[in-house]
Protein backbone atom coordinates (compact mmCIF):
# COMPACT_ATOMS: atom_id res chain seq x y z
CA UNK A 1 0.00 0.00 0.00
CA UNK A 2 1.49 3.27 -1.15
CA UNK A 3 2.73 5.41 2.01
CA UNK A 4 1.12 8.52 0.60
CA UNK A 5 -1.46 10.52 1.71
CA UNK A 6 -3.83 13.44 1.44
CA UNK A 7 -3.86 14.26 4.84
CA UNK A 8 -2.10 12.82 7.99
CA UNK A 9 -2.89 13.67 11.82
CA UNK A 10 -0.58 13.45 14.33
CA UNK A 11 -2.73 13.09 17.66
CA UNK A 12 -6.38 10.96 18.16
CA UNK A 13 -7.92 13.27 20.30
CA UNK A 14 -10.84 15.50 19.61
CA UNK A 15 -9.26 18.34 18.02
CA UNK A 16 -6.91 15.53 15.93
CA UNK A 17 -10.11 13.15 15.32
CA UNK A 18 -12.34 16.41 13.78
CA UNK A 19 -9.38 16.98 11.24
CA UNK A 20 -9.21 13.18 10.32
CA UNK A 21 -13.06 12.38 10.12
CA UNK A 22 -13.79 15.30 8.17
CA UNK A 23 -10.86 14.50 5.07
CA UNK A 24 -12.00 11.04 5.06
CA UNK A 25 -15.65 11.96 4.43
CA UNK A 26 -14.60 14.18 1.38
CA UNK A 27 -12.50 11.37 0.19
CA UNK A 28 -9.09 12.70 0.88
CA UNK A 29 -6.79 9.54 2.02
CA UNK A 30 -5.91 10.17 5.54
CA UNK A 31 -4.31 8.55 8.30
CA UNK A 32 -4.08 9.11 12.48
CA UNK A 33 -0.84 8.48 14.28
CA UNK A 34 -0.98 8.47 17.96
CA UNK A 35 2.12 6.80 20.19
CA UNK A 36 -1.07 5.76 23.01
CA UNK A 37 -4.02 4.69 22.97
CA UNK A 38 -6.58 6.17 20.43
CA UNK A 39 -8.76 9.07 22.07
CA UNK A 40 -6.73 11.54 23.37
CA UNK A 41 -6.25 13.44 27.10
CA UNK A 42 -9.95 14.84 27.19
CA UNK A 43 -11.88 11.30 27.12
CA UNK A 44 -8.85 8.99 28.73
CA UNK A 45 -7.09 11.15 31.23
CA UNK A 46 -8.75 14.44 31.45
CA UNK A 47 -12.17 16.22 31.31
CA UNK A 48 -14.53 12.85 30.95
CA UNK A 49 -13.11 10.30 33.85
CA UNK A 50 -12.42 13.66 36.08
CA UNK A 51 -15.97 14.91 35.32
CA UNK A 52 -16.93 11.07 36.73
CA UNK A 53 -14.71 11.57 40.31
CA UNK A 54 -16.27 15.13 40.51
CA UNK A 55 -19.72 14.16 40.33
CA UNK A 56 -19.11 11.72 43.20
CA UNK A 57 -17.75 15.05 45.40
CA UNK A 58 -20.41 16.95 44.20
CA UNK A 59 -22.97 14.54 45.26
CA UNK A 60 -21.42 14.11 49.12
CA UNK A 61 -21.27 17.99 49.63
CA UNK A 62 -25.20 17.84 48.73
CA UNK A 63 -25.76 15.55 51.49
CA UNK A 64 -23.83 17.12 53.51
CA UNK A 65 -24.75 20.42 53.48
CA UNK A 66 -28.41 19.24 53.78
CA UNK A 67 -27.89 17.56 56.80
CA UNK A 68 -30.69 18.84 59.86
CA UNK A 69 -32.51 20.49 56.86
CA UNK A 70 -34.66 17.33 56.38
CA UNK A 71 -31.46 14.61 55.21
CA UNK A 72 -30.07 12.11 57.97
CA UNK A 73 -27.76 9.98 56.44
CA UNK A 74 -24.31 10.73 55.04
CA UNK A 75 -22.74 9.44 52.08
CA UNK A 76 -19.28 8.55 51.28
CA UNK A 77 -17.21 7.61 48.92
CA UNK A 78 -16.07 4.16 48.18
CA UNK A 79 -12.99 4.97 45.77
CA UNK A 80 -12.78 1.34 44.25
CA UNK A 81 -16.20 0.90 43.19
CA UNK A 82 -16.11 4.90 42.09
CA UNK A 83 -12.89 4.37 40.07
CA UNK A 84 -14.39 1.13 38.41
CA UNK A 85 -17.22 3.11 37.42
CA UNK A 86 -14.84 5.78 36.21
CA UNK A 87 -13.22 3.17 34.01
CA UNK A 88 -16.29 1.97 32.50
CA UNK A 89 -16.72 5.10 30.36
CA UNK A 90 -12.56 5.38 29.43
CA UNK A 91 -11.85 1.20 28.61
CA UNK A 92 -13.89 1.13 25.67
CA UNK A 93 -12.71 4.31 24.00
CA UNK A 94 -9.33 3.38 22.46
CA UNK A 95 -11.19 0.42 20.53
CA UNK A 96 -13.93 1.81 19.64
CA UNK A 97 -11.96 5.61 18.55
CA UNK A 98 -10.03 3.26 16.66
CA UNK A 99 -12.52 1.15 15.25
CA UNK A 100 -15.19 4.16 13.95
CA UNK A 101 -11.63 5.44 11.70
CA UNK A 102 -11.15 2.34 10.05
CA UNK A 103 -14.90 2.65 9.39
CA UNK A 104 -13.81 5.72 7.64
CA UNK A 105 -11.14 3.98 5.82
CA UNK A 106 -8.85 6.55 7.85
CA UNK A 107 -5.56 4.20 7.95
CA UNK A 108 -4.31 4.16 11.89
CA UNK A 109 -1.16 3.59 13.05
CA UNK A 110 0.49 2.96 16.72
CA UNK A 111 4.09 4.59 17.00
CA UNK A 112 5.85 7.96 17.60
CA UNK A 113 5.62 10.56 14.51
CA UNK A 114 8.81 12.79 13.59
CA UNK A 115 9.39 14.46 10.96
CA UNK A 116 12.14 13.77 8.30
CA UNK A 117 11.38 16.70 6.05
CA UNK A 118 8.92 19.26 5.36
CA UNK A 119 6.09 17.17 4.18
CA UNK A 120 7.50 13.99 5.37
CA UNK A 121 7.00 11.82 8.44
CA UNK A 122 8.39 8.78 10.19
CA UNK A 123 6.86 5.98 12.17
CA UNK A 124 8.53 3.43 13.54
CA UNK A 125 10.30 1.83 9.81
CA UNK A 126 7.60 3.64 7.93
CA UNK A 127 7.90 6.84 6.08
CA UNK A 128 4.70 8.53 4.98
CA UNK A 129 4.17 11.82 2.60
CA UNK A 130 1.26 14.34 2.79
CA UNK A 131 0.44 16.91 1.17
CA UNK A 132 -1.39 18.43 4.48
CA UNK A 133 -0.06 17.71 7.67
CA UNK A 134 -1.52 17.96 11.42
CA UNK A 135 -0.48 18.51 14.34
CA UNK A 136 -2.40 17.57 17.09
CA UNK A 137 -0.34 15.93 19.72
CA UNK A 138 -1.97 17.89 22.79
CA UNK A 139 0.07 18.90 25.84
CA UNK A 140 2.11 17.35 28.80
CA UNK A 141 2.59 18.36 32.27
CA UNK A 142 5.27 21.12 32.56
CA UNK A 143 9.18 20.41 33.94
CA UNK A 144 9.33 21.46 37.32
CA UNK A 145 12.66 22.81 38.78
CA UNK A 146 12.77 20.76 41.95
CA UNK A 147 14.96 18.70 43.08
CA UNK A 148 13.78 15.14 43.49
CA UNK A 149 10.90 15.95 40.40
CA UNK A 150 10.95 12.17 40.00
CA UNK A 151 8.80 11.88 43.12
CA UNK A 152 5.71 13.22 41.40
CA UNK A 153 2.61 11.20 40.27
CA UNK A 154 0.61 13.29 37.63
CA UNK A 155 -2.67 14.08 36.53
CA UNK A 156 -3.89 10.75 34.40
CA UNK A 157 -1.75 9.12 37.75
CA UNK A 158 -4.56 10.08 40.64
CA UNK A 159 -7.30 9.18 37.81
CA UNK A 160 -5.43 5.46 37.64
CA UNK A 161 -5.48 5.22 41.77
CA UNK A 162 -6.55 1.84 43.04
CA UNK A 163 -6.09 3.26 46.39
CA UNK A 164 -6.76 7.03 47.39
CA UNK A 165 -4.15 7.92 50.08
CA UNK A 166 -4.25 9.28 53.59
CA UNK A 167 -2.26 12.79 52.29
CA UNK A 168 -1.82 14.38 48.54
CA UNK A 169 0.04 17.08 48.23
CA UNK A 170 -0.45 19.08 44.69
CA UNK A 171 2.24 21.24 43.77
CA UNK A 172 0.65 24.08 42.17
CA UNK A 173 -2.79 26.00 42.33
CA UNK A 174 -4.35 25.53 39.16
CA UNK A 175 -7.54 24.18 38.13
CA UNK A 176 -6.39 20.42 38.23
CA UNK A 177 -5.27 21.04 41.54
CA UNK A 178 -8.25 22.58 42.75
CA UNK A 179 -10.77 19.87 41.13
CA UNK A 180 -8.62 16.48 42.12
CA UNK A 181 -8.05 18.28 46.19
CA UNK A 182 -11.70 18.75 46.14
CA UNK A 183 -12.50 15.33 45.18
CA UNK A 184 -9.50 14.14 47.33
CA UNK A 185 -11.42 16.18 49.93
CA UNK A 186 -14.19 15.11 50.01
CA UNK A 187 -13.22 11.34 49.74
CA UNK A 188 -11.78 11.89 53.00
CA UNK A 189 -7.98 12.12 52.44
CA UNK A 190 -6.06 15.45 54.18
CA UNK A 191 -5.20 18.09 51.28
CA UNK A 192 -2.48 20.62 50.53
CA UNK A 193 -2.51 22.62 47.94
CA UNK A 194 1.42 24.22 47.95
CA UNK A 195 1.08 27.68 45.42
CA UNK A 196 4.83 29.32 44.33
CA UNK A 197 2.95 32.89 44.19
CA UNK A 198 0.42 34.69 45.87
CA UNK A 199 -2.65 33.92 43.52
CA UNK A 200 -3.99 30.62 42.51
CA UNK A 201 -6.38 30.01 39.74
CA UNK A 202 -5.08 33.13 37.77
CA UNK A 203 -6.89 32.55 34.47
CA UNK A 204 -9.93 33.46 36.63
CA UNK A 205 -11.80 36.71 38.33
CA UNK A 206 -9.55 37.14 41.62
CA UNK A 207 -13.29 37.77 43.46
CA UNK A 208 -14.59 34.61 42.58
CA UNK A 209 -11.37 32.30 43.75
CA UNK A 210 -11.23 34.47 47.01
CA UNK A 211 -14.62 32.98 47.52
CA UNK A 212 -13.30 29.08 46.25
CA UNK A 213 -10.01 29.33 48.24
CA UNK A 214 -12.50 30.17 51.35
CA UNK A 215 -14.87 27.27 50.85
CA UNK A 216 -12.13 25.43 49.81
CA UNK A 217 -10.29 25.60 53.51
CA UNK A 218 -13.51 25.08 55.31
CA UNK A 219 -13.87 21.80 53.92
CA UNK A 220 -10.12 20.92 55.51
CA UNK A 221 -7.86 22.11 52.09
CA UNK A 222 -4.62 23.34 52.90
CA UNK A 223 -3.96 26.37 50.63
CA UNK A 224 -0.42 27.67 51.24
CA UNK A 225 0.62 30.73 48.77
CA UNK A 226 4.07 32.44 48.16
CA UNK A 227 5.98 28.79 48.50
CA UNK A 228 8.12 27.78 46.16
CA UNK A 229 9.21 23.87 46.20
CA UNK A 230 12.29 23.70 46.22
CA UNK A 231 12.64 19.82 46.94
CA UNK A 232 11.09 16.27 47.36
CA UNK A 233 12.06 13.64 49.52
CA UNK A 234 10.80 10.59 49.74
CA UNK A 235 11.64 8.49 53.65
CA UNK A 236 9.94 5.10 53.27
CA UNK A 237 6.37 5.02 51.72
CA UNK A 238 5.97 8.86 52.92
CA UNK A 239 7.02 12.13 50.80
CA UNK A 240 8.67 15.40 52.29
CA UNK A 241 8.40 18.13 49.97
CA UNK A 242 10.01 21.12 51.28
CA UNK A 243 9.58 24.80 50.34
CA UNK A 244 10.20 28.39 50.64
CA UNK A 245 7.57 30.10 52.34
CA UNK A 246 8.04 33.62 52.20
CA UNK A 247 11.91 33.69 54.00
CA UNK A 248 11.15 30.76 56.35
CA UNK A 249 12.10 27.20 55.20
CA UNK A 250 9.07 24.98 55.56
CA UNK A 251 8.45 21.13 54.95
CA UNK A 252 5.35 19.46 54.07
CA UNK A 253 4.36 15.59 54.70
CA UNK A 254 2.33 13.07 52.45
CA UNK A 255 1.68 9.82 51.52
CA UNK A 256 1.00 11.39 47.14
CA UNK A 257 2.65 14.45 45.56
CA UNK A 258 1.00 15.29 42.35
CA UNK A 259 2.07 17.76 39.09
CA UNK A 260 -0.38 20.80 39.58
CA UNK A 261 2.03 23.37 38.01
CA UNK A 262 0.84 23.82 34.74
CA UNK A 263 1.10 22.14 31.03
CA UNK A 264 3.30 22.86 28.29
CA UNK A 265 2.54 21.78 24.39
CA UNK A 266 3.94 18.15 23.47
CA UNK A 267 6.38 18.79 20.96
CA UNK A 268 9.53 17.66 21.94
CA UNK A 269 9.74 14.52 20.48
CA UNK A 270 8.65 15.49 16.58
CA UNK A 271 11.87 17.16 15.43
CA UNK A 272 10.28 20.05 14.05
CA UNK A 273 13.54 21.58 13.10
CA UNK A 274 13.47 18.97 10.40
CA UNK A 275 10.84 20.19 8.92
CA UNK A 276 11.41 24.08 9.13
CA UNK A 277 8.67 24.34 11.42
CA UNK A 278 8.86 27.35 14.01
CA UNK A 279 7.77 26.92 17.40
CA UNK A 280 7.50 28.64 21.23
CA UNK A 281 7.11 27.37 24.86
CA UNK A 282 3.70 27.91 24.02
CA UNK A 283 3.34 25.34 20.84
CA UNK A 284 3.91 25.23 17.01
CA UNK A 285 3.80 29.00 15.71
CA UNK A 286 0.56 29.30 13.55
CA UNK A 287 -1.08 31.97 11.47
CA UNK A 288 -4.54 33.06 12.30
CA UNK A 289 -5.43 29.89 10.29
CA UNK A 290 -3.81 27.46 12.60
CA UNK A 291 -1.15 27.11 9.14
CA UNK A 292 2.36 26.94 10.50
CA UNK A 293 4.10 30.25 9.75
CA UNK A 294 7.27 28.70 8.08
CA UNK A 295 6.22 25.19 6.78
CA UNK A 296 2.70 26.03 4.20
CA UNK A 297 2.36 22.33 4.37
CA UNK A 298 1.91 21.87 7.95
CA UNK A 299 -1.25 23.15 10.62
CA UNK A 300 -1.88 22.60 14.22
CA UNK A 301 -4.60 22.51 16.64
CA UNK A 302 -5.67 22.05 20.21
CA UNK A 303 -3.39 22.61 23.50
CA UNK A 304 0.07 22.06 20.62
CA UNK A 305 -0.57 25.27 18.99
CA UNK A 306 0.45 28.68 20.39
CA UNK A 307 -3.29 30.37 19.50
CA UNK A 308 -5.36 33.13 21.82
CA UNK A 309 -7.46 29.72 22.36
CA UNK A 310 -7.58 28.18 25.91
CA UNK A 311 -6.55 24.32 26.38
CA UNK A 312 -9.76 23.09 26.46
CA UNK A 313 -11.43 20.69 24.17
CA UNK A 314 -14.08 22.76 22.65
CA UNK A 315 -11.13 25.12 21.62
CA UNK A 316 -9.65 22.18 20.16
CA UNK A 317 -12.36 20.83 18.34
CA UNK A 318 -13.30 24.36 16.64
CA UNK A 319 -10.14 24.40 15.68
CA UNK A 320 -10.24 21.32 13.77
CA UNK A 321 -13.33 22.23 12.23
CA UNK A 322 -11.47 25.57 10.83
CA UNK A 323 -8.29 23.52 9.85
CA UNK A 324 -10.27 21.01 7.97
CA UNK A 325 -12.43 23.75 6.09
CA UNK A 326 -8.85 25.31 5.24
CA UNK A 327 -7.48 22.39 3.75
CA UNK A 328 -10.64 20.96 2.12
CA UNK A 329 -11.48 24.18 0.42
CA UNK A 330 -7.99 25.76 0.17
CA UNK A 331 -9.93 28.92 1.79
CA UNK A 332 -8.67 31.12 4.80
CA UNK A 333 -11.06 30.80 7.23
CA UNK A 334 -9.99 32.18 10.89
CA UNK A 335 -10.25 30.78 14.52
CA UNK A 336 -12.89 32.97 16.59
CA UNK A 337 -11.90 32.42 20.51
CA UNK A 338 -14.25 35.09 21.49
CA UNK A 339 -16.24 34.77 24.64
CA UNK A 340 -14.95 30.82 25.10
CA UNK A 341 -16.07 29.74 28.40
CA UNK A 342 -14.23 27.78 30.80
CA UNK A 343 -15.02 25.76 34.52
CA UNK A 344 -13.65 24.89 37.02
CA UNK A 345 -15.81 21.95 38.33
CA UNK A 346 -14.55 21.98 42.31
CA UNK A 347 -17.50 22.25 44.56
CA UNK A 348 -18.72 25.01 44.12
CA UNK A 349 -17.96 25.34 40.38
CA UNK A 350 -16.20 28.47 39.32
CA UNK A 351 -16.68 29.29 35.74
CA UNK A 352 -15.56 31.99 33.52
CA UNK A 353 -16.28 33.83 29.68
CA UNK A 354 -14.90 36.72 28.10
CA UNK A 355 -12.99 39.49 29.56
CA UNK A 356 -11.91 40.26 32.84
CA UNK A 357 -12.58 43.33 34.69
CA UNK A 358 -9.35 44.32 34.12
CA UNK A 359 -9.63 43.73 30.34
CA UNK A 360 -12.56 45.44 29.95
CA UNK A 361 -10.96 48.50 31.43
CA UNK A 362 -7.95 48.37 29.67
CA UNK A 363 -9.56 48.33 26.38
CA UNK A 364 -11.36 51.08 27.16
CA UNK A 365 -15.37 50.24 27.31
CA UNK A 366 -18.02 52.76 29.06
CA UNK A 367 -18.29 49.66 31.43
CA UNK A 368 -20.87 48.26 34.18
CA UNK A 369 -19.47 45.83 36.61
CA UNK A 370 -23.25 44.14 38.21
CA UNK A 371 -21.26 41.74 41.09
CA UNK A 372 -23.52 40.24 43.46
CA UNK A 373 -23.68 37.91 46.25
CA UNK A 374 -26.36 35.34 45.39
CA UNK A 375 -26.00 32.92 48.20
CA UNK A 376 -29.16 33.87 49.70
CA UNK A 377 -31.78 33.71 46.94
CA UNK A 378 -33.62 30.69 46.45
CA UNK A 379 -31.40 28.38 44.05
CA UNK A 380 -28.74 28.23 46.47
CA UNK A 381 -30.53 28.62 49.88
CA UNK A 382 -33.49 25.75 49.49
CA UNK A 383 -30.22 23.57 48.93
CA UNK A 384 -27.90 25.18 51.61
CA UNK A 385 -25.76 26.07 48.72
CA UNK A 386 -22.93 28.53 49.06
CA UNK A 387 -20.99 30.31 48.23
CA UNK A 388 -22.65 31.50 45.32
CA UNK A 389 -21.46 34.95 43.46
CA UNK A 390 -21.68 36.61 40.10
CA UNK A 391 -19.90 39.42 38.30
CA UNK A 392 -21.12 40.10 34.86
CA UNK A 393 -19.20 42.74 33.12
CA UNK A 394 -21.26 45.26 30.36
CA UNK A 395 -20.41 47.76 27.86
CA UNK A 396 -23.07 50.58 28.27
CA UNK A 397 -22.89 52.23 24.84
CA UNK A 398 -23.86 48.98 23.00
CA UNK A 399 -25.04 47.16 26.08
CA UNK A 400 -23.73 43.77 25.18
CA UNK A 401 -21.86 41.63 27.84
CA UNK A 402 -18.47 41.88 27.51
CA UNK A 403 -17.47 39.30 30.58
CA UNK A 404 -19.50 36.74 33.06
CA UNK A 405 -17.93 35.33 36.18
CA UNK A 406 -19.14 33.20 38.34
CA UNK A 407 -19.30 30.83 41.17
CA UNK A 408 -21.81 28.59 42.46
CA UNK A 409 -23.35 25.16 42.26
CA UNK A 410 -25.17 25.91 38.89
CA UNK A 411 -22.17 28.09 37.53
CA UNK A 412 -20.74 25.23 34.86
CA UNK A 413 -24.40 25.31 33.20
CA UNK A 414 -25.39 29.04 33.76
CA UNK A 415 -21.79 30.12 31.95
CA UNK A 416 -23.21 28.77 28.85
CA UNK A 417 -25.83 31.36 28.42
CA UNK A 418 -23.83 34.25 29.27
CA UNK A 419 -21.01 32.37 27.17
CA UNK A 420 -23.65 32.40 24.06
CA UNK A 421 -24.94 35.81 24.68
CA UNK A 422 -20.96 37.01 24.37
CA UNK A 423 -20.33 34.73 20.87
CA UNK A 424 -23.75 35.86 19.48
CA UNK A 425 -24.10 39.66 20.60
CA UNK A 426 -27.29 39.14 22.00
CA UNK A 427 -27.94 42.32 24.14
CA UNK A 428 -28.67 42.61 28.16
CA UNK A 429 -32.25 43.73 27.28
CA UNK A 430 -33.03 40.84 24.98
CA UNK A 431 -31.29 38.66 27.74
CA UNK A 432 -33.64 40.41 30.28
CA UNK A 433 -37.25 39.70 27.88
CA UNK A 434 -37.12 35.82 27.74
CA UNK A 435 -39.67 34.16 29.86
CA UNK A 436 -37.49 31.32 31.18
CA UNK A 437 -38.63 28.37 33.42
CA UNK A 438 -39.12 28.64 37.35
CA UNK A 439 -37.74 28.03 39.72
CA UNK A 440 -34.08 27.11 38.16
CA UNK A 441 -30.65 28.34 38.37
CA UNK A 442 -31.29 29.87 34.71
CA UNK A 443 -34.33 31.92 35.56
CA UNK A 444 -31.82 34.46 37.67
CA UNK A 445 -30.57 35.65 34.64
CA UNK A 446 -32.57 38.81 34.79
CA UNK A 447 -31.69 39.55 37.87
CA UNK A 448 -28.19 39.03 37.60
CA UNK A 449 -28.42 41.28 34.86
Amino acid sequence: MSNTFDVIVIGSGPAGSAVATSSAKEGLRTAVIDEREYGGTCPLRGCNPKKVLASAATMIDETERMKGKGIERSATINWQDLMEFKRSFTEPVPDAKEKSFKKAEIETLHGKAQFIGENTIKVGEKTLDAEKIVIATGAKPAPLPIDGAEHLAYSEDFLELDQLPNRVIFVGGGYISFEFAHIAARAGSEVHIIQRGGQTLKAFDPDMVDLLQKKSKEIGIFIHLNSSVKEIQQNGTEYVVKAKQDDNEVSFHGDLVVHGGGRVPQIEDLQLDKAGIESSKTGVTVNTYLQSVSNEHVYAVGDVADTKGYPLTPVGEMEGKIVSHNILNKTKQEANYHGIPSVVFSEPKMASAGLSEIEAHEANYNVEINHQDITDWFTYSHTNDGPASVKIIVDKNTDLILGAHMIGGKADELINYFAMAIQLNIPVSKLKSVIYAFPTGVSDIPSML
